[in-house]
């Protein structure tokens, strides 16, 4: 599976609602680095790479954002716009993260620590080393 959106489940009740995140109930590998993305302007792409090693998941939990995923067959793009949705990115994956609202907050959590080697930041070099 190279991505898919996970439902996640929410817990709460009068007082409030949580989510978390659990390797192999809603997060398919280990979290090894959170980051979130924001103050970003509409016009702003983010992302614009691959990754060898990382898988991701991408949580807009305020505002939202629109995601073009790439794997060098299929191309499809998704509307990030509420905390209960998650799009898990496995490696080698394109990912452009771009028409971010106001006061959009794109958490990401990544299986791998962050590593500049592991990057890809060329379409062309990612598409070669796909075997396209």
């Amino acid at each position: 599976m190279d991505y898919k959106l996970i439902d996640m489940k929410v817990f709460g009740d009068e007082r409030g609602h949580l989510i978390s995140f659990e390797k192999d109930i809603n997060c398919p590998f280990e979290v090894k680095r959170a980051f979130y993305i924001f103050d970003t302007k509409t016009n702003i792409k983010r992302g614009i790479h691959a990754n060898k090693h990382s898988e991701f998941l991408l949580i807009a939990i305020n505002g939202s954002c629109k995601v073009k995923v790439d794997t060098g067959k299929k191309q499809e793009d998704f509307i990030l716009n509420n905390p209960h949705k998650a799009l898990y990115l496995n490696k080698m994956v394109w990912k452009e993260m771009y028409d971010f609202s106001y006061n959009a907050i794109l958490l990401v959590l990544a299986s791998t620590c962050y590593d500049e080697k592991e990057y890809i930041r060329n379409y062309d070099e990612f598409l070669q080393s796909i075997g396209k």
